[in-house]
């Protein structure tokens, strides 16, 4: 179990910047949802999390720098699904699932026994044991962005970065991920770091929102508290309904605006 903290982490792409001093600490085993339009930074603070991304301010787990600590120790304290990954395209899925134990392989070794189990086991629990031996060319979109989650979870780190990991599945899928990601996050204390356009499935299984507007952090706290029909209207500029069902569920529904 490990805790993160973003003290003032700005981001910025040559003049511009995309990200001013964000601040935020997420405590070990709970999930925070990054939310906001297109363009809003959230991209941005998880590429700076993952070491892709140029950045100010400070960046610790457990308290420590993490920017002092070697690729090798980085990629064994966080794993990091993008938003849109390049895969090869002739190499098995359960070749790419196997990549995820690459921090824990000598530079001379080679994968044990257990960890070609414990990608067996992700694959199963992610409904793709049967694409195991599958060219990742002949898979469709969404059977790719759940092997992208599968090999992040092989990857056994206790910090799980989330880049619209949910974008090209179906309904089906999407809580399949969502619900894995969450029962290993209470099994094991898995801290969680996701970026999500779909505010209702953001706000049904993180536990915080954090509401980005033009690299800034303009709200943050649960979902009722942040998912406001006055809130969305301001930053997003939608007509919303929003509907608080009595289990704390928040359902945003997009409003027509015209007859």
């Amino acid at each position: 179990m490990s805790s993160l903290t973003m003290s003032g982490v700005s981001v910025s792409y040559g003049r511009r910047e995309v990200v001013h001093e964000f601040t935020c600490t997420v405590g070990p085993g709970e999930w925070v949802c990054l939310i906001g339009p297109n363009g809003a930074g959230k991209s941005s603070i998880l590429r700076a999390i993952a070491g892709l991304a140029k950045h100010t301010g400070e960046i610790d787990v457990e308290g420590s720098p993490l920017g002092l600590r070697s690729p090798r120790r980085r990629a064994q304290l966080i794993a990091y699904v993008r938003q849109s990954p390049m895969l090869p395209s002739d190499m098995s899925a359960s070749e790419y699932v196997l990549l995820g134990r690459n921090p824990y392989v000598s530079y001379f070794g080679a994968e044990t026994g257990n960890d070609h189990d414990l990608v067996h086991r992700v694959l199963e629990r992610l409904d793709m044991a049967m694409f195991a031996d599958r060219p990742l060319g002949t898979l469709s979109g969404g059977e790719q962005q759940r092997l992208v989650i599968a090999r992040a979870l092989a990857q056994e780190a206790p910090i799980l970065l989330l880049d619209e990991p949910t974008s090209a599945l179906d309904i089906g899928h999407q809580q399949q991920a969502l619900e894995l990601v969450d029962s290993l996050r209470r099994e094991h204390g898995l801290t969680v770091v996701s970026a999500m356009h779909d505010l209702t499935l953001a706000g049904l299984y993180a536990d915080r929102l954090a509401l980005l507007h033009e690299g800034h952090l303009v709200v943050a706290g649960t979902a009722a508290q942040v998912l406001r029909a006055e809130t969305l209207a301001e930053f997003y500029g939608v007509s919303v309904t929003v509907h608080n069902q009595a289990d704390g569920t928040v359902v945003v529904v997009p409003r027509r605006t015209s007859s």
